[in-house]
């Protein structure tokens, strides 16, 4: 069934029924029934990719619609319809004789504007008002037509019938007009570090009632709230008054890398808001920070980026598994260079946000102090966040650590030869970060195994790694690194020397500081998953480690789970199966227990950060 909305001319006219076979699926003028098709006008200015363009022919949500005889009263006696699904009007009861077909259109609520619809007796009466004290722009669009049309009567066999002269498509335009702001900025950083916009009208004053015969009358108070501006910045009002300029100001309120905050104003005048027009403001927003080079990444400014992530679900084993483009030190897990194109690479091998990091760089070709390179609100966990840097293309400000500014731009790759960069952060999670003295190189492996097959490919006791997994390896031995420069760590070592043993049984003492010597030495891991299916759930030794999947997921509050990392990680201190290092007090007395009472000190202190155990890509 068709939608159909009634349509009102006056008290004295009827209501008419229709079923959806009674609609024709062509426009047809039938003996004194016309039917009549409503189109809406693009603005008489749009250009032809505005945002308009789109909706002209989308159906009104409420449409009012009179004739008038060529008196400018109401002919009574009437019965009419609108249709919203083909936009159409059908009129019964027409006479011979000279009428104009008034109609109003409204797409939108009009009851959000405060609009009120009258009822017409003569068509000069005001047809729909506006309160005075509207202070906000119009929320919906009004439309109307005014269309000149006759009924003759004509000899017919059998006696005579009525035709009807009357277009069949009517076009409706705008009885308001709109307002397009356009914010331009020097340098985007601006853009995106704002934190508040808002239009305000110092002067200008519009109609507020409009008529059945398309005049404009009443007046607003003059008062307007300040308008909170966005990105789309299109504002429809209806049409100014005749001796009403309106004279505006943008008020701009933006952040610093550094803190505070800058505000900038901007004054600009509109001649007039006509009907059924745009009146288009091209705004030029000159700001303290334009030539600042140093980037600043806000929330908005990642999220508009579209940067990727690493080690997501759905990433190709050939790069997760390629050392070449998959590789971190759990000491310096923020990855931060300038590349050859120019661009500022930052790659985060972390389960957790890192907020509020400020990059500094020290190129030797510039200057012998840091300088503020770019600064971040945060750092999404595993982000992969390229954008090119300022100085790849123009001249900008940069603060050098003594305070002083100093100008950089255009440099080539040859002038970024021999960068350094350095981190800082206020987040207490990047104290962590730092704590970690002794750091492990890890990169994964798929040990033969098949990842893109449902059981993992097994080869042996492996199978293929997943990105879930590799998560979880990055949590893992994050929190282990961290551990073993813990004091309360060493404390625990110190205190239980006397179980600590080598290969050689309980009577080959280890001491302490044996035990940290090897704990803190420099190591890389090529980790893997492992195929429990041949009863192994864990490998470890020299630089080979893995663990079956159940203790990737469970490390965090199983002591068993701990227990199989720390034997593993005790093979690859060298310690065999004689050692206190795998089956006995230290892997599964000492370190799975510090482990799991101590999680709440960690870095990836929960496994909420990933939640891997309701990953869809685990094994079954």
């Amino acid at each position: 069934m068709k939608k159909i909305v009634w349509i009102t001319f006056l008290c004295s006219l009827a209501f008419i029924s229709c079923q959806q076979d009674e609609w024709a699926d062509s426009l047809q003028t039938a003996a004194g029934t016309p039917t009549v098709r409503l189109r809406s006008d693009r603005y008489e200015n749009d250009g032809a990719h505005t945002r308009q363009t789109t909706e002209t022919d989308a159906p009104y949500d409420r449409v009012e619609f009179y004739v008038v005889d060529e008196d400018g009263a109401i002919a009574s006696g009437l019965k009419g319809i609108y249709n919203p699904q083909n936009q159409e009007i059908k009129i019964e009861g027409l006479k011979e004789g000279e009428y104009e077909l008034l109609i109003l259109a409204i797409k939108g609520n009009l009851l959000d504007d405060g609009a009120t619809i009258h009822p017409l007796k003569q068509k000069t009466d005001q047809w729909i008002s506006f309160p005075s004290d509207l202070q906000k722009p119009l929320e919906a669009e009004y439309f109307y037509s005014k269309t000149p049309f006759s009924v003759s009567r004509e000899a017919v066999a059998g006696g005579h019938e009525y035709i009807v002269h009357l277009p069949a498509e009517i076009v409706q335009k705008r009885i308001m007009g709109r307002l397009d702001l356009g914010l331009l900025y020097n340098n985007d950083d601006v853009r995106t570090a704002a934190t508040q916009k808002t239009l305000s009208f110092h002067t200008g004053t519009f109609y507020t009632a409009f008529t059945g015969d398309g005049g404009y009358a009443g007046r607003s108070n003059g008062q307007t709230d300040p308008i909170e501006l966005n990105d789309q910045n299109t504002y429809w009002f209806m049409p100014t008054t005749a001796d009403a300029q309106i004279n505006a100001e943008i008020s701009l309120t933006t952040t610093h890398y550094r803190g505070g905050e800058r505000q900038c104003s901007y004054l600009f005048g509109v001649d007039a808001i006509s009907p059924n027009r745009i009146e288009q403001v091209h705004a030029r927003m000159e700001h303290p920070d334009d030539y600042q080079g140093t980037m600043y990444v806000t929330r908005q400014a990642y999220n508009e980026g579209n940067h990727a992530k690493i080690l997501q679900d759905g990433e190709s084993k050939t790069i997760y598994a390629d050392p070449s483009q998959r590789r971190f030190n759990t000491a310096h897990p923020l990855q931060i260079k300038v590349n050859d194109a120019g661009q500022l690479h930052a790659r985060f091998y972390s389960p957790r946000d890192l907020k509020r990091v400020l990059i500094k760089a020290q190129i030797p070709s510039v200057s012998n102090e840091y300088f503020d390179l770019a600064y971040f609100d945060s750092i999404p966990a595993f982000a992969d966040f390229f954008h090119e840097v300022a100085f790849s293309s123009r001249n900008g400000m940069y603060r050098a650590e003594s305070g002083k500014l100093i100008e950089i731009g255009n440099l080539t790759p040859a002038q970024l030869a021999g960068a350094q960069y350095k981190i800082e952060s206020d987040d207490p999670y990047w104290a962590k970060i730092k704590s970690i003295v002794h750091g492990w190189d890890i990169y994964f492996s798929l040990y033969g195994g098949d990842p893109d097959l449902p059981n993992g490919g097994p080869v042996g006791n492996w199978m293929g790694i997943r990105p879930v997994h590799c998560r979880e390896v990055v949590a893992m031995f994050i929190n282990f690194t961290y551990m073993i420069d813990m004091d309360e760590h060493e404390e625990i070592l110190r205190a239980n020397e006397d179980i600590l043993y080598g290969n050689g049984g309980v009577d080959d003492k280890v001491t302490a500081d044996q035990v940290l010597s090897q704990m803190r030495r420099e190591r890389t891991l090529q980790v893997g998953l492992v195929y429990s299916g041949n009863g192994v759930i864990g490998l470890g030794g020299g630089i080979i480690f893995g663990a079956y999947q159940n203790a990737w997921l469970t490390h965090y509050n199983n002591t068993y789970a701990c227990e199989i990392m720390f034997h593993e990680l005790g093979h690859v201190m060298g310690y065999n199966h004689s050692s206190a290092f795998t089956y006995g007090p230290w892997a599964q007395k000492l370190m799975n227990n510090f482990y799991v009472n101590n999680l709440h000190q960690f870095p990836i202190d929960s496994p909420s950060y990933l939640n891997s155990r309701n990953n869809p890509t685990l094994y079954p």
